[in-house]
C-alpha cells in the first residue's frame, strides 16, 4: 500500500454473498460500493458528515471520473481493509485515491480514484470546493 506523507483512513469490510458473481468472486462493479463507504466514513471521520455537507455548504459532489485496476481476485466473506486518501486538491475538483487489501496480505486486490467535482445545488455549476473541505481533508493528502 502507499507510504507517501498523509494519513490513510482505513475501514475493514467482508465481501458479502450480493457482492460475488456467479464464478464466486467480488464483482468488480462492487468495488465502487466500498469506495462509498470508505469516502462517507471518511468524510465523518473529519467531523463533515454527508448528512451535512451538502446543506451547510450548498453544494453537491458529483463523480465526474471512476477508475479501477484490479489486482487479485476476492472471495466471499474474505475481510477486506479499504483504505481511503486525497489524492488531489483542484479548484472545483477533488481527487479521492482507494486502495483495498485482504487483511494481513501484502499487496492489493484493486486500487483506484474517483474524481469529484463540486457544483452549487441550485445551477448546478461548478463551484470551488469550500476550504473547510480541503482544510480538514489535507491531513490525508497523499501526493
Amino acid at each position: 500500500m502507499s507510504d507517501d506523507k498523509g494519513k490513510r483512513f482505513t475501514i475493514e469490510e467482508h465481501v458479502r454473498w450480493s457482492d460475488i458473481d456467479r464464478a464466486g468472486i467480488i464483482y468488480y462493479g462492487q468495488f465502487l460500493r466500498f469506495f462509498e463507504i470508505a469516502e462517507t466514513e471518511l468524510f465523518r471521520e473529519v467531523g463533515l458528515p454527508y448528512s451535512e455537507v451538502f446543506d451547510r455548504f450548498d453544494i453537491w459532489l458529483p463523480r465526474v471520473q471512476i477508475h479501477y485496476d484490479f489486482h487479485k481476485t476476492l472471495i466471499l466473506d474474505d475481510l477486506i481493509e479499504v483504505s481511503a486518501y486525497v489524492g488531489r486538491f483542484g479548484n472545483k475538483s477533488l481527487t479521492l485515491r482507494f486502495e483495498v487489501a485482504r487483511k494481513g496480505e501484502d499487496g492489493l486486490a484493486a486500487d483506484g480514484h474517483v474524481v469529484l467535482a463540486c457544483v452549487n445545488r441550485s445551477s448546478f455549476k461548478s463551484a470551488p470546493v469550500p476550504a473547510e473541505i480541503v482544510r480538514v481533508l489535507t491531513p490525508y493528502l497523499k501526493n
